[in-house]
């Protein structure tokens, strides 16, 4: 049995001192893209989020799940988990399936799929759980555990969050500067203050995740908290060379990672999600509508890069200088700071302004619905009789002489919202049959609805012209 190494000691001489790591992302993180991000700077990389559960119980989720290669460390593998036990055996089968460095767990996902499950940021407050999760397997397996987390909204307990974790025996922590809360459009700023002052309270080394959207926000976070180490996930997605301190152009960055595609193939959704992130910007414009639709249907890898070509050729010219582009209009709209083909982070809109504009929506939306309403009952109206409140007959003529049937008001909106359907009329004042008093038949010859007419004529041998029964000879066959 090899000597098993934590903290420090496994941070320097296991990992190798990492400071640029790509994050785990469920669908994103795969074989293919760390290979892209070890290229441009990557120091570390996690795999995708893996349910325990189901890769413990599915021989060809770990087989798809588990992909690999030789250059691919040093490596991390990340599940979810919200038992011990189950957490612990899908580790045993990692370990014995392929090589990594670590298994981490996963108590950041905010998404309500972990709500449902009982897993990610929903363990936060289940901290005894958490540390038999972490301990039972710090104590069972040959490599490190490890774990990556949120923030509560109050510092103290972040701080005694984090401590407990180190005690289960998390040899790194990775703390995301954002609350459970902040996700989607609601997503907001991380907050380095908790991660700094958890940098502070535990002994193992600590990665900061949040706010990363170029190199130099990497560097400057790790000067800012002390943290050992900076995780980017969706800056890393929108330019896969941030690590480098690069923007490329973004067909620069699709085509290398459709070649990677290539050697180590992945499902074509990932592909797709890869796409609609590097090239976002340009996506958003209407003369490449045409290309987003193609990227969001195709299922084939060629289709996939010639749409990333014929980007490629709308925009070489301005890359390279034979055009100049001045489209400051265009910027603005899209919020960015560079032309639209260069590789750069999507900026959020802030959390106050997005609350902003969908309490303005929902108010225009009530305006309208209101007005729909007004306008109905105008219209109902004004199908009244020269707006003399007098209700007409189903003929659309006033019922004017003395005992006529008029239809109710309700009955007359309802014939205005469907002018085109056929409302069967009213049988007020009709005969009730006389064998179970339903309405009887208007013609039937004996009073009676159709089904006790039909029985009184098998029994008795009688004909009903009403009914369009006869029944009182027997039928002929015909020949």
């Amino acid at each position: 049995m090899k000597e098993k190494k934590g903290g420090y000691e496994f941070y320097r001489e296991v990992l190798g001192s990492p400071k640029y790591v790509v994050a785990p992302m469920v669908d994103a993180s795969e074989l293919a893209w760390r290979q892209l991000g070890r290229r441009y700077n990557a120091d570390l990389c996690y795999t995708p989020m893996f349910h325990s559960a189901v890769f413990v119980r599915d021989q060809k989720y770990r087989k798809d799940s588990l992909q690999t290669c030789p250059q691919d460390r040093p490596l991390i593998v990340q599940f979810c988990a919200n038992d011990p036990k189950t957490f612990l055996e899908a580790a045993k089968l990692t370990v014995n399936m392929i090589e990594c460095d670590a298994i981490d767990l996963n108590l950041g996902c905010p998404q309500i799929i972990a709500k449902r499950g009982h897993f990610g940021s929903y363990l936060q407050d289940e901290w005894e759980l958490i540390h038999n999760i972490i301990s039972l397997a710090s104590k069972e397996l040959d490599i490190p555990i490890t774990a990556k987390c949120r923030v509560f909204p109050d510092l103290q307990k972040t701080i005694e969050y984090a401590q407990m974790l180190e005690r289960a025996g998390a040899q790194i922590i990775t703390v995301h500067g954002r609350t459970r809360e902040q996700k989607g459009p609601l997503t907001g700023l991380a907050n380095w203050d908790y991660i700094k002052a958890v940098k502070n309270a535990v002994s193992v080394p600590v990665f900061a995740n949040g706010n990363i959207q170029s190199r130099a926000d990497a560097d400057r976070c790790m000067a800012e908290t002390g943290v050992d180490g900076v995780m980017s996930a969706e800056g890393h997605l929108t330019n896969p060379a941030i690590f480098a301190g690069e923007s490329p152009a973004m067909w620069e960055m699709a085509i290398e990672y459709l070649d990677l595609v290539d050697e180590y193939p992945c499902p074509n959704s990932y592909v797709r999600g890869h796409l609609f992130k590097m090239l976002h910007h340009c996506l958003r414009l209407k003369e490449n509508f045409d290309l987003r639709e193609i990227i969001a249907k195709t299922s084939n890898l060629q289709d996939f890069r010639g749409a990333v070509m014929k980007l490629k050729e709308r925009y070489i010219d301005f890359h390279t200088g034979v055009k100049k582009y001045d489209n400051e209009e265009e910027m603005k709209q899209l919020n960015i700071k560079q032309p639209p083909w260069i590789c750069q982070p999507y900026v959020r809109q802030p959390p106050d302004e997005y609350k902003e504009k969908m309490a303005k929506i929902t108010e225009q939306q009530k305006k309208e619905k209101l007005a729909e309403q007004r306008e109905e009952e105008t219209k109902s109206d004004s199908t009244l009789n020269n707006n003399n409140n007098k209700r007409v007959n189903e003929n659309g003529q006033e019922g004017t002489e003395e005992g006529e049937v008029v239809m109710s008001k309700r009955k007359q909106k309802k014939m205005d919202k469907n002018p085109y359907k056929s409302f069967s009329k009213e049988r007020r004042g009709c005969k009730l049959c006389s064998g179970c008093q339903n309405p009887a038949g208007l013609k039937c010859s004996y009073d009676q609805c159709r089904k006790c007419c039909k029985e009184k004529l098998i029994k008795e041998k009688l004909d009903c012209e009403g009914h369009k029964m006869f029944l009182s000879k027997k039928r002929v066959p015909t020949e």
